[in-house]
């Protein structure tokens, strides 16, 4: 299926690791132009080694999506690089580095940075990218959140909190935004081996008694036996495949929708 995103413009924020940079590479493989934003200090690198074997013209600049002023000018050397942009991915994400269960065993300070990076950063590039895509009438904004943002999520409840945030804010921008041709959608992956489930896993097993730890691997298969239905991880390409496709002109009709990628985990009756 063509997508018909060949030399469209892309930026993908907290493009430097895991669902990320797997959507990077799936644009890059559908001939889009690439520019990664992320924290990483290997960003720059990062980015120039996405395009490997292809035509794309690929890069990274490393920004703190929480500083205003410095997304603001990221964005105008992403669009200087690339004369426009027509597509944003926003991937970036933290946790709070601790076992949320019950919420108590956090304090009201294990909430700000979560919220600093997860929603305000979402609002500033949000704010940053709009007017762009106004001017030129068209464009598309995929934003990924989670399935604990669907479920409440005991584990880490500021960032289960932030992530239901990002699903209500998109469908706020998705209809300001309609009529401007521009569509707005959330997709939520469910069990996926990325650098955040690992410090999840990591800040459980640091709490537990030492006698009841277990392995990262031992610890997800128990997880994803009790919660997926169809048994297994999923891929961090499978949410990025899905993110390229609501990204292009085979999905003009969908807006403001929530996709989860998830096995089954998130049914809503």
């Amino acid at each position: 299926m063509d997508l018909k995103l060949t030399n469209r413009n892309v930026l993908v924020v907290g493009g430097a690791s895991g669902i990320g940079l797997e959507t990077a590479k799936a644009f890059v493989a559908e001939g889009a132009h690439v520019v990664i934003w992320d924290r990483d200090e290997n960003v720059e690198e990062i980015g120039k080694t996405v395009a490997d074997g292809t035509s794309s013209k690929t890069s990274g600049i490393r920004v703190d999506i929480t500083d205003a002023d410095a997304v603001n000018a990221a964005l105008s050397r992403t669009i200087e690089r690339h004369d426009g942009l027509d597509h944003l991915v926003l991937a970036a994400a933290v946790g709070s580095g601790k076992f949320g269960f019950p919420f108590t065993n956090l304090q009201p300070d294990d909430w700000r940075q979560v919220l600093e990076t997860n929603v305000i950063g979402m609002a500033i590039v949000a704010h940053a990218v709009t007017p762009w895509m106004v001017e030129k009438k068209s464009g598309t904004m995929v934003f990924v959140a989670s399935v604990a943002g669907q479920m409440g999520s005991q584990t880490d409840p500021p960032y289960s909190a932030s992530k239901a945030a990002n699903i209500n804010f998109s469908q706020c921008m998705a209809k300001d935004l309609a009529p401007n041709g521009i569509r707005v959608n959330t997709v939520c992956p469910g069990m996926v081996i990325t650098p955040l489930a690992k410090s999840v896993w990591k800040a459980w097993h640091d709490q537990s008694e030492p006698n009841s730890r277990l392995s990262f691997e031992d610890w997800a298969s128990s997880k994803i036996q009790s919660l997926v239905p169809l048994g297994r991880w999923q891929p961090a390409s499978s949410i990025a495949e899905m993110i390229v496709f609501l990204s292009s002109e085979r999905a003009e009709h969908v807006t403001g929708q929530t996709i989860n990628v998830d096995g089954g985990m998130v049914m809503h009756w």
